[in-house]
């Protein structure tokens, strides 16, 4: 329905790009870290992996202690994202994966923006509520929060849509990795630009298509034209939040229904 039309990544800060890159890659196809810190999946509690980080050795030279406590946290995402689980428990522990990289990337580049911290305020609490069987209390609504924008209202339309329409049970990796994407651009395009942000569109723009196609194949003719007006509708809901601007502060998001 929407054609993304985002303009080519500059090559002014290749160092910059290639790590955004490859903590993308490790969205597509967690890569977790080598250390000892990536083999505990049956902890309870963050707590866990910030005392066990504290006894590692990094898996390379510049390797942080946080950045060991997020891998851990990584690895102990991995049992709930298995084909056994629920989507909404898989879609949770994708969502928590999401925002641990961006956190470790945020880490990695010494960022001085909030952006990294809250990313790992966002994850801790769903793993937790995994661990815990409490799942049920982690909202599947979210709202955009204060670092970052509403930009992209036509993608934005797509995910609220497929969310509604009970998308994830098709699609919850794709539709959690999808929203913190949108997410994350947003922030970057605040913090330094549109030639930071546009990959990350662009890989949000491919997780929603892949989502898209998922739900249509599970679903009958009516079904699907019933998700392209809901999409519509958001659409026509979200274009007039998009300022343009690159002001970052937040958005509360109303569901339709």
């Amino acid at each position: 329905m929407f054609k993304s039309v985002i303009k080519a990544i500059s090559c002014k800060q290749p160092i910059y790009t290639a790590l955004s890159a490859a903590v993308l890659l490790t969205i597509v196809s967690p890569v977790l870290a080598e250390s000892h810190t990536a083999q505990i999946v049956d902890k309870h509690s963050t707590t866990d992996c910030r005392n066990d980080a504290q006894a590692q050795v990094p898996s390379y030279r510049y390797q942080s202690n946080e950045q060991r406590v997020l891998n851990c946290m990584v690895a102990q995402l991995k049992p709930y994202q298995q084909a056994d689980k629920t989507a909404q428990q898989q879609y949770l522990a994708y969502k928590a994966q999401a925002w641990l990289n961006y956190a470790i990337h945020q880490d990695s580049m010494n960022s001085k923006s909030p952006a990294g911290s809250m990313a790992t305020e966002m994850a801790e609490p769903i793993l937790q509520a995994l661990e815990t069987d409490t799942t049920q209390k982690i909202a599947l609504d979210q709202d955009i929060p204060a670092h970052s924008a509403l930009m992209r209202p036509d993608l934005w339309a797509t995910l609220s849509a497929l969310k509604e329409s009970n998308g994830i049970v098709s699609a919850p990796r794709e539709i959690a990795f999808s929203e913190v994407a949108l997410i994350w651009a947003a922030t970057n395009q605040c913090e330094r630009g549109w030639r930071e942000s546009s990959m990350h569109f662009r890989m949000a723009d491919r997780w929603l298509e892949q989502a898209r196609e998922a739900y249509v194949n599970a679903h009958d003719s009516q079904t699907n034209v019933n998700l392209e007006q809901l999409i519509v509708r958001y659409y026509k809901q979200y274009a007039p939040l998009d300022t343009g601007h690159d002001v970052c502060r937040g958005q509360v998001l109303i569901s339709i229904s």
